[in-house]
Order: C-alpha cells, then sequence, then structure tokens
C-alpha cells in the first residue's frame, strides 16, 4: 500500500504545492477549511463503524484509542479544525452552515462506506488518511507561519495551528497501529484493505483537484 500513497501522495498536488509556497488567495483557504470540515467531523464516524467490525478486544482497544483521541474533551478535533478556520479568516457559524460539496461528499462517503463494508476496507481506507497526516501537518505549520499567519499573535497562531500540532505527532502512532492490524490480516483481506486504500486515496486527491488556487 504504502506505493499507493507515493503515487497519490498529497504533498504531490498542486492544490498544496501553492500552499506551500505561499500562493493561495484567503478565500481559497476560508473554502478549504470550510469544506474540509466536514470530513473532519465525519471521521470520528468512520473509527466507529470500523471499531464495530473489529473481532478482539486487543483489535478494538487500538481503534478506540484513535477514536478517543478525535472526540474526547473541549479539545477534540473538530474543535481544533475550527480555530484553524477562524485563524484563515471564516467564522466558525460560517463553516458549519456550509454545505458539503460533491468532491468532499465523495471523501465522506468512500470512507465510511469502506469503514461499513468490513474492517479491511475501513482499515485500508483509514491507512491512506493517516499515513500521510504527519508529513502534510508538517508542512501545514511551516507555511502557514511563513506566508499566511505574520499578522497574528504568538498565542493567535498556537490557537490556528493546533490542529496540525496535534496530527503531526499522534498519526505517527495511529499509523502505526493500523499498519499493524493490516499485516495481521489473511491475503485475501489484505487484498480488499490495498482496494480501499487506492479508492481512499484517489478520493482525498480529488477533493484537492476541486480547490480553488486562484481567487
Amino acid at each position: 500500500m504504502k506505493s499507493i500513497i507515493e503515487s497519490r501522495h498529497l504533498l504531490k498536488h498542486p492544490y498544496y504545492q501553492a500552499w506551500e509556497c505561499g500562493m493561495l488567495p484567503a478565500s481559497s483557504l476560508q473554502h478549504y477549511a470550510a469544506q474540509y470540515f466536514h470530513h473532519v467531523q465525519a471521521f470520528p464516524r468512520y473509527l466507529s463503524a470500523i471499531h464495530s467490525q473489529m473481532k478482539t478486544v486487543e483489535e478494538r482497544q487500538s481503534i478506540l484509542e484513535n477514536l478517543i483521541d478525535e472526540e474526547r474533551g473541549t479539545e477534540n478535533h473538530p474543535e481544533l479544525w475550527l480555530r484553524f478556520a477562524e485563524g484563515m479568516g471564516i467564522t466558525r457559524q460560517e463553516v458549519m452552515a456550509s454545505q458539503p460539496e460533491p468532491a468532499v461528499r465523495n471523501i465522506m462517503e468512500t470512507f465510511l462506506g469502506s469503514a461499513r463494508n468490513s474492517a479491511a476496507q475501513g482499515l485500508g481506507a483509514l491507512y491512506a488518511y493517516e499515513s500521510q497526516v504527519p508529513q502534510i501537518a508538517e508542512f501545514k505549520i511551516a507555511a502557514l507561519k511563513k506566508f499566511y499567519l505574520q499578522n497574528q499573535t504568538p498565542a493567535d497562531q498556537q490557537r490556528t495551528l493546533r490542529f496540525f500540532e496535534v496530527h503531526r505527532q499522534a498519526d505517527v502512532y495511529h499509523t502505526e497501529a493500523v499498519e499493524s492490524l493490516i499485516n495481521g490480516l489473511p491475503a485475501e483481506q489484505k487484498a480488499e484493505a490495498e482496494v480501499a486504500c487506492k479508492k481512499a486515496a484517489d478520493a482525498l486527491w480529488s477533493f484537492l483537484d476541486s480547490m480553488p488556487i486562484q481567487a
């Protein structure tokens, strides 16, 4: 599956490359923040669906740790994403009132569908996302600080970047856990996971295709 991610790694996408160079207008980042929120908000549901299909306590505990990280307390991940959106100049009310467009609906349907179809497919989709997140979070933090957050105080920058700071660390461990679960699958189910991984990677890539690079 690593070859699938390498061929579709989101850091190769023109949208993220423009982000990394400071070329995106504020309106594009605001649109991105509003649309991607729907995926972030739905992510715990993917994990719940996978968790419900794992057969052993140990397997369920592995997914449960991830789910707890997503939803626990006032620093839950949808909340952290809303703080990022606010740092980009769009209110949380506007984000929550936004309607998911086809590209993000495709992500949500792909991930939730895989997670409900089988544990193997759910794990494959999860790997497509979480294996990329630490690198992506690193680049976003650096680019946001360099190009987009110069007018924010250090405290405001910290608040804006908290989602990515959390994910560049936590998803290293989550990816290792998911990879271990996939490696423990029989060959037929590993093939299922691989197919789901490619579908999820394609959905994530297509979402960035839909994002405007110019105002």
